[in-house]
């Protein structure tokens, strides 16, 4: 049944961690109630899951009651996140103003791969009206050596995406926002808001208990303060910033897990053919003591999935021991700041470039390191790790979605399932608002809290332990991959 197999779709990480030989995997509330939310969905779109040009039904404004009086919700972080929120609430006729702080007109491209969860495919599949391409297919994984020999296969087919295409989609469908990506956006009755260069600062509420207006605190582009007013607040901007401090404090704050992870991609078509036959459309990893590099297709400039346009996406593993010589030598630009999250080209050092192209060299299979040598953007992220104990506030008017629940090692490829997760849990709730509702039921906001924090901690847990074995324990594939290239 269709409804069967969009519920095992949504169990995609915890399959990742099985390949990864992790035992013990349990299935706890989250996916029980993920599972019954989906079926009404997934019982009205007979298409198969491998076509693009599906046609889900949508919501149809003229069936909400003209009476109806709908929320008005600010959203902070605008980020996928942040839209995919924004999208689903807005189809539900509730008011949406999405602040986000980048300074820029457009967030620039993350450079960044996403492997396509199930949540998050379900989310699309329900909410993207342009029907645009935005996938690409990897059919299997495998294992290279040293010496770029197969060490190990599996069939397990995947979809694979980015960030760039995933956002520009998001936006057509919030905002109506064209772009190279998206020409045409998708006509409809209202669109959402979206306000950038809006860094929210603090939320206010009333000394009156019956007043349950929320005052957000933002400063404007130009440096000056300003305030909007909201009957529910979505936070969705990580686990760094402002407010999410003011809401969890210090215990929630991200923590460095020891290592870092080089990123970047590559136009497949400046690739050798060699490297291409070792690369392309499959789902490739190299795995030897403490370091792991894997890489990926995804889609290139302005979303093209054409072959020769689409981009490698690749991402590469390196211990370094924070606060040593090391750490402050790679995360020191070059103007001298030390950062401590990420650093991008073409702030990186050209010495610490060059030092990490000549490691390339020296450890990594022929064909990875073509892809790192002709990359010509890459960034360095550090791998920490977040988790909040808690994601409802203020009797379910705030609520805390995506990465501000908890912050991932990408090695579970579940952040932006976790975003679409959420933000379909909310879809669910409010459309069973009532008139005069400020934020979520009591009811909701409890079942809200459970699934979030519980999805949280599984997958918290599963990417501590898979990148702890890929960095400092002794895992089967780099055993393999070592005795392979004796």
């Amino acid at each position: 049944m269709l409804g069967t197999t969009i519920w095992l779709l949504s169990l995609s990480a915890l399959l990742t961690a099985f390949l990864t030989g992790l035992p013990n995997v349990q299935f706890p509330t989250y996916l029980n109630f993920w599972s019954k939310s989906t079926q009404r969905l997934t019982t009205t779109c007979p298409q198969p899951l491998t076509s693009i040009d599906h046609n889900c039904p949508q919501l149809n404004f003229a069936d909400l009651p003209d009476d109806l009086k709908m929320m008005r919700i600010v959203v902070v972080g605008g980020s996928i996140g942040g839209l995919m929120a924004g999208v689903a609430l807005k189809r539900l006729g509730h008011r949406i103003t999405i602040l986000e702080r980048s300074p820029t007109q457009l967030l620039h491209d993350q450079g960044a791969g996403i492997v396509v969860g199930g949540e998050n495919y379900v989310f699309m599949l329900k909410h993207d009206l342009t029907r645009t391409p935005w996938w690409v297919d990897s059919p299997y994984r495998h294992y290279l050596d040293r010496a770029g020999n197969v060490i190990s296969r599996s069939d397990y087919p995947q979809r694979m995406t980015s960030w760039d295409a995933l956002y520009h989609i998001l936006r057509a469908n919030f905002d109506g926002m064209k772009s190279a990506n998206v020409p045409n956006p998708p006509k409809e009755e209202h669109w959402g808001e979206y306000r950038h260069g809006c860094g929210v600062t603090r939320l206010e509420t009333s000394p009156d208990p019956s007043n349950k207006v929320i005052t957000a605190h933002y400063v404007n582009p130009d440096g000056t303060p300003d305030t909007i007013e909201a009957d529910m607040v979505i936070v969705s901007d990580g686990s760094g910033g402002s407010l999410h401090y003011q809401l969890c404090g210090k215990e929630s704050q991200r923590t460095y897990a020891g290592y870092v992870a080089w990123r970047g991609t590559v136009l497949e078509s400046k690739l050798s053919p060699a490297t291409q036959e070792a690369l392309v459309e499959k789902f490739t990893f190299h795995h030897s003591p403490a370091l792991q590099i894997l890489s990926y297709l995804v889609p290139g400039e302005n979303g093209s999935v054409e072959r020769g346009n689409r981009k490698l996406n690749w991402v590469w593993y390196n211990n370094i021991p924070h606060d040593s010589e090391h750490w402050k030598e790679t995360m020191t630009d070059t103007e001298g700041n030390l950062h401590q999250y990420i650093l991008r080209a073409p702030k990186i050092r050209p010495e610490v470039l060059e030092k990490q192209l000549q490691k390339a060299r020296d450890v990594l299979p022929p064909s990875f390191c073509e892809a790192v040598e002709k990359t010509d953007y890459p960034f360095i992220q550090a791998i920490t790790d977040s988790i909040s104990s808690r994601a409802v506030f203020l009797e379910g008017r705030v609520v805390l979605l995506g990465d501000a629940v908890a912050g991932f090692r990408p090695h579970t490829a579940a952040s932006t399932s976790q975003a679409a997760m959420h933000a379909l849990f909310l879809e669910e709730f409010l459309s069973q608002y009532e008139d005069g509702q400020k934020g979520l039921s009591e009811k909701d906001a409890k079942l809200y809290e459970l699934n979030a924090l519980a999805y949280a901690k599984d997958m918290s847990r599963h990417g501590i332990e898979m990148g702890n074995l890929s960095q400092f324990g002794n895992h089967p594939l780099a055993r393999a991959s070592a005795g392979r290239s004796r």
